[in-house]
């Protein structure tokens, strides 16, 4: 479903500490999805520039990695994703912002300006004439769900002589609060450029918050989103409609409320929690009305075999229009396994074979642990209460056990802060429900820290060492020692209005965020085991290592015995099966592609362990 982003999403608010205790949304300060995915990647530019790319040079930045597809792009600045924007023309955008490709501030940054991320393309054949036509094209938009630039903020494109080895800036686009996305065509006749060895490279300019009186509030900035980059021959000024019919916006859960949630809570609510239908969105970007056909599959991973397959039948789509289309579903998650499950949802269209087919397919895991989600793991800003009389403020989040249970932990993703302002001590704390409001405490930790987690979505782990029992309604959260902001991931994609709850002044109030703060509830048995995975319950995981990895995994099965035959299975993000070997402790996985696969070790058939892998280069 199409999400409505409110006016405080696009702006910073930053408060002088002066300010009035409120909720206040910020940009972020790190980017864990990249953080985890370079982190120990080596790299090797003088590798990468040896190849000379010949004509087309085509991407929307639909893959499934994180980081540019380094057999199109030298570096690996930008963050490729599909949250960031909701006006997308195919599924994908690279997003520029302030934060480099550690996924944190660049070091060099100021309230002044500075240089931020760029894209610099693989070197180009383009020893061609004038008369050839050769045009550079691609879409931009500032801001997207996230901080618009300011004025003096702008994104450039620059051109590479090769004879020269000089760059020159041909365009250039400042800061503006129009969120659309703008087409730019340009011209690549001049004879310095026409050369084998040709290069390309966007830049933007950013510039902190000149409001550094409390650095925890100050964060990532100055978005700018790019997309449908091509660069080509036999064109023209007028080429700037793509004959291309293409997914816009990601999946989302088919549970009605949840993200994700604990198979044995599920089980309980099924028929009234699993929804009725997929909705899925898709453009037409072509000039005359395109035929599309809509099929589906959901696939137990765990079994890999598929549990459900229907198709949606074709239907006409006008040109130039984007198609939002809900396909009735008739069907209730199910599997042999009583502790975990995991399900892959593949939505795929049928277009003209002239179409690119890699903005064709959308797949979303649907995760059943022993956690409850209302986020989808994505962060795209920071939650907090701030300002005089924080201190003491709490905020509180709405969640429901459909059967008794153990709480035994409360997972939070907090977001990094300049200068580490918001690493401080709080109260972590649980209580009953009075009325549809936060009632009596039922547990609290008190001084606890601020920690941001090691694992891909930066979720960190608070353990409950005794458990606390829960039925109905409860309410996780944290309450503040000081007026610091403590800055909590906010994911603006998934509104859960009614949720959420903060204190200020001796009464409870109902938050007026949009959105999900980043903040989960584990429940079940005792945890056993910490790693960079999501924890099972009731199974012991198997851990690989190193991850992220380049030329091989190691298995460590821990205790795990082994009574009969061993497989890995290694499945990329559309469940396609890449590796399946014996499990001899280790797995070579060089010829695997940049990117993130999902690893099932099984026994006799049998799902015994399940881990992301990061693939580097």
């Amino acid at each position: 479903m199409i999400r409505k982003i409110i006016p405080y999403l696009v702006l910073l608010y930053y408060c002088s500490i002066n300010t009035s205790a409120q909720e206040i949304v910020t940009g972020l300060q790190s980017n864990y999805p990249i953080s985890e995915n370079r982190e120990n990647q080596k790299k090797n530019k003088a590798e990468s520039t040896s190849d000379t790319l010949e004509l087309p040079l085509f991407d929307d930045f639909s893959g499934h990695s994180v980081v540019p597809d380094n057999k199109k792009w030298l570096d690996d600045f930008v963050f490729i994703n599909n949250t960031y924007s909701n006006r997308q023309i195919t599924e994908g955008v690279a997003t520029f912002d302030a934060l480099g490709n550690t996924g944190r501030l660049y070091e060099t940054s100021t309230s002044t300006g500075f240089e931020a991320d760029r894209l610099t393309s693989k070197p180009l054949n383009l020893n061609y004439s004038a008369s050839d036509n050769i045009w550079l094209s691609f879409l931009y938009q500032p801001g997207g769900l996230s901080d618009l630039p300011e004025q003096k903020d702008s994104i450039t494109l620059q051109l590479f002589a090769p004879e020269e080895k000089k760059w020159y800036s041909v365009w250039k686009a400042e800061g503006d609060t129009v969120q659309r996305f703008r087409p730019v065509i340009i011209n690549i006749n001049q004879t310095q450029f026409l050369k084998k060895g040709f290069q390309f490279r966007f830049i933007n300019y950013a510039s902190l918050s000149p409001n550094l009186s409390d650095p925890s509030m100050v964060g990532n900035c100055d978005i700018w989103n790019i997309d449908y980059v091509l660069v080509d021959k036999n064109r023209n000024s007028g080429d700037t409609v793509f004959a291309d019919v293409s997914f816009r916006l990601p999946l989302r859960s088919l549970l009605k409320t949840h993200e994700a949630m604990p198979w044995k809570q599920f089980r309980q609510i099924e028929l009234q929690e699993m929804g009725s239908s997929i909705t899925v969105q898709y453009r037409n970007n072509d000039t005359i009305t395109r035929n599309v056909t809509r099929n589906f599959e959901i696939w137990d991973v765990y079994k890999n075999s598929e549990s459900h397959f229907f198709s949606a039948g074709a239907s006409n789509i006008d040109p130039l229009t984007n198609f939002n289309y809900r396909a009735n579903l008739i069907y209730t998650f199910n599997t042999e396994n009583t502790d975990s499950a995991l399900f892959r949802i593949k939505c795929s269209l049928k277009t003209d074979e002239f179409d690119p087919k890699e903005n064709d397919t959308l797949v979303y895991f649907q995760v059943f642990k022993n956690y409850f989600a209302f986020d989808d793991g994505s962060s795209e800003g920071g939650y907090g209460i701030n300002g005089l009389g924080s201190r003491n403020a709490m905020a509180a989040y709405k969640f429901t056990s459909f059967m008794t249970d153990t709480l035994r932990a409360i997972r939070i993703c907090f977001n990094d802060s300049y200068l580490n302002a918001n690493v401080r001590t709080f109260d972590l704390m649980v209580w009953d429900n009075n009325n549809g409001i936060p009632g009596n405490v039922i547990y609290t930790t008190e001084e606890v820290i601020v920690e941001q987690g090691e694992s891909v979505n930066g979720f960190y782990t608070y353990t409950i060492p005794e458990g606390v029992m829960v039925d109905g309604v409860f309410y996780i959260g944290w309450k503040q020692r000081s007026e610091t902001f403590l800055d909590v991931g906010l994911d603006v994609n998934t509104p859960n209005a009614g949720k959420q709850f903060f204190w200020l002044n001796g009464e409870w109030n109902k938050s007026k965020i949009t959105g999900s703060i980043m903040i989960r509830p584990v429940v079940g048995d005792p945890l056993k085991v910490t790693s960079l995975e999501d924890t099972y319950s009731g199974k012991k995981m198997v851990s690989i290592w190193p991850n992220p990895a380049t030329d091989h995994i190691n298995i460590d099965t821990g205790e795990l015995q082994f009574t009969g035959l061993s497989y890995i299975t290694i499945l990329d993000l559309q469940g396609r099966q890449m590796i399946k070997v014996p499990n001899t402790g280790q797995v070579d996985i060089s010829s695997l592609n940049e990117g993130v696969y999902i690893v099932i070790t099984s026994v006799n058939g049998v799902p015994a362990g399940y881990n992301r892998l990061i693939k580097t280069r």
